[in-house]
This record gives C-alpha cells, structure tokens and sequence, in this order.
C-alpha cells in the first residue's frame, strides 16, 4: 500500500471464496447502503461473484471517490468509479468535537476501531459518517447509468480494505488519518488547557447580555419562540449521592445513581433523535415492556450489585437474562425478538429467504447443507445457525453450552453472517 497525505493505493486483494466481505457493523453498514441503492439484484449478484473471484485490481481511495479496474469475465479491463460526498468543514468541526470530547473514540480510531457509539455521536450532531441509501454514485467505463457488476465489486471489495481500516472511510470523506490525529491532538489540548486553574481575573463571569425590560414590554406583539435546543455532544454526569441503602426508606443510592446516569444518556439520545431532520413524520417507537426494559439496563453495564437484583427481579434465569443483553447489545429490541420469538414466513418472504440463501454461494464455492425450522437455518453438522428477522435481515448465532445464542449483528447477506466469528462468545 502506498499512502500520500490525500491518497492511499491499495494492492490488488486475493480471491474472497467461503468468506463473507465484511466482519465489521461499518463495513456491513457499506454495504447495505449498496445493496438498498442499486435497483438491479442481478448487477450486485454478477458483482459479488467478480470480486470473490479477484477481478478487482488496485483500489485506490482519495477524498469523495474509490477507483479500481474492474476485470470482465472474458478479462476485459473497465475503470470503475464510486463517489461519496465529501464532509464540509462545518460537518468536520462537528465531528472532531465529538470524537476530542471522548477519550475512548480517539483510543478506538488509534487501534481502527468504530465504535458504533461514534456514529451515533456524530448523526445526534448532523454528521452521518456511514453511507445511506443513495450515496454511493457509480461511475463506470461500461457505461452503465447505475450500479453494474463492476461498480458492484468495486463496493464488495471495498467493504474488505474498511474491515482492517476504518480510516479508509474517513478519508473518503475528506480528511486523511494524519491530519485527522494531528487535528484531534490540537482540540485535545485545547480542552486540557481550559481546565487549568484560572486567576481571580480570569474567573470573573462577563457580564450577562439582555434588553432592558422597558424595551421588550414597548415591543408590538408577542416576542418570537427561543430557538430549539442545541444538540447535546454526550450525557451530562448525574450528582455523585453519599451514603448507602436507608433502611427506613428503601433508598439504595448506587442504584439511584445508577439509573441517573443511565436517563442521562437515554436524554442525550432522544433530545439528538428529535433535532435530527424527518423527526415529526417518524413512527413513534412501542413502549418498551418490562422485560426489554430489564435486558436494556442489565445491557447498560450496572455495577454487580444491581445487576444481580435485576437479574432475580426479572423471573428468568440467569443464562436466558445473559442470551437478552448479549442479543440487546447487536440489535436491541428487533435482536431480542428475533431471539425469543420463532415464526413461520409466508410464501412471498419465504421466497426471498431462500432467493438469498441461493445467491450466497456461488460458483465453485460449496454451499453448507441447512436444515430448515420456521425461520431458523441451521447448518448441518455445526454448530451455526441464521435466523430470518421479519425485516428480512440475516442474524447469526452459534450453539454455546447446548444453547443458542446470538453471535453478531444482522446483515442482508446469509454467508456474511454464518462467517461472523463468534468473538463474543
């Protein structure tokens, strides 16, 4: 791999057979924005075909473009293009100031990791760093005017160099990892100097701003609505509360500070969900029941105390509590249900399951035999299943002490998910 400030080229990547294109959410998330946007299945079939076979040559990523050529089967070379828009400076701001205010996303860049609390840091701020339906233009010299079978395996074979580097991304959208750390490391510091002890002078608050209260009464008619509330960067931190558990009162102060903590973040989230555009015409999520309410704050990370009272209070045992936050943790309440609900697909969906199990194995590559139970697929012999969520989504689990459990988030291709490893297990 060669790199330039602005440019990185990448050598050709082997053959992908048996193998999913991406282990990663973000490189799964690349490739949904793919598969949502092209209009021809087929295209993205004959694609996904070309790249497992190694048809892609060099992959060469600079701001807003992704080049390679692109091999035909009858080894007729095509320069392929995919376009992404470039962040402005204002959407970069943005986006440094989130990652400099959490030490643990500039520590997740620095290993190439992204952390899906990142992506969720910069939309509730106006920055959508993953692509979406739309997003990726093609450009080809076969001159196709939508995703072809080049372009295609341009995006799958792309979705591998993101697994290793998410930095890839980031320099699509404009910016290069150099200039992204020395940036970070500026704001960083910044932040630490302004947390220095400050002189008398320094301390004294400017004097507030306002309109003398004559002025606003002569005004004619009622004065305009105060702007919305800006987006909040990341919870605010709750009261810290002395002393332990009042017997009189039943007050178990961990535990109260627990769920402040815990309805700090949540705020955060839905103060950023309602500020972000298409809000006023977006369903309004079910009220959580009391189990998913229970898997959600045991999946938040409470101290062992508290989690051991949710887990007694909850009336399941202890491995089925386990099975619901690690399933929460992938996809919440959707992989929860997926989880614990079993269901039979109609005859239109059950048709588009087994489309897309067929299209995952392709030419010499050897198909797992799979039993099929309602919307469950099981691979004979192993122990790996994927489920068919009723978004027609692919979840993957894996049989760990004689039961199953959710091994990874979902994807919309099935051997992509058989192929997750099972890390967390």
């Amino acid at each position: 791999m060669s790199r330039t400030e602005s440019e990185r080229t990448f050598a050709a990547l082997p053959p992908a057979r048996g193998r999913g294109f991406a282990r990663t959410w973000w490189g799964q998330a690349w490739l949904k924005a793919l598969e949502d946007t092209a209009l021809d299945g087929e295209q993205l079939k004959r694609g996904r075909k070309q790249a497992r076979e190694g048809a892609v040559g060099a992959v060469c990523v600079r701001p807003g473009r992704v080049t390679a050529v692109v091999r035909d089967r009858d080894r007729t070379p095509y320069r392929s293009d995919v376009l992404l828009r470039e962040f402005t400076d204002a959407e970069w701001d943005r986006l440094l100031e989130v990652v400099a205010d959490r030490s643990g996303h500039i520590a997740a860049l620095l290993d190439r990791d992204m952390p899906p609390q990142l992506a969720e840091d910069a939309a509730a701020v106006g920055v959508e760093l993953l692509p979406g339906i739309g997003d990726l233009e093609p450009e080809c010299g076969c001159e196709a005017w939508d995703h072809c079978p080049h372009t295609a395996a341009l995006c799958y074979q792309l979705a591998r160099l993101l697994d290793e580097d998410p930095y890839v991304l980031l320099l699509m959208r404009g910016r290069g990892e150099r200039e992204l750390l020395d940036e970070l490391q500026v704001r960083s510091a910044a932040r630490a100097a302004r947390h220095l002890p400050r002189t008398a002078e320094d301390a004294a608050p400017p004097a507030p701003e306002g309109v003398p209260a004559r002025e606003a009464f002569a005004a004619p008619g009622p004065p305009p609505l105060p702007a919305p509330p800006p987006a909040v960067a990341a919870p605010g931190r709750p009261p810290a509360l002395a002393g332990g558990t009042d017997p009189a009162e039943g007050l178990d102060v961990a535990a109260l500070e627990f769920l402040a903590a815990e309805a700090a973040v949540r705020a955060q989230r839905l103060l950023a969900e309602a500020l972000a555009p298409g809000h006023a015409t977006a369903p309004v999520p079910a009220a959580l029941t009391v189990w998913q309410d229970t898997v959600r704050l045991t999946a938040a990370g409470p101290p062992a105390p508290i989690a051991a009272r949710l887990a007694t209070g909850c009336g399941r045992d202890r491995a089925d509590l386990a099975r619901a936050v690690r399933a929460w943790e992938h996809g919440g309440a959707a992989a929860l249900a997926v989880l614990e609900e079993e269901w039979t697909p109609d005859v239109e969906a059950l048709a588009r399951a087994r489309a897309q199990l067929a299209a995952a194995w392709e030419g010499d590559e050897r198909a797992p035999r799979l039993r099929a139970t309602a919307n469950r697929w099981t691979v004979v012999g192993a122990d790996l299943q994927v489920r068919y969520g009723q978004d027609g989504r692919w979840w993957p689990y894996r049989r760990e002490r004689g039961r199953w459990w959710p091994s990874g988030p979902a994807g919309h291709d099935p051997a992509a998910a058989l192929a997750m490893p099972g890390s967390d297990g």
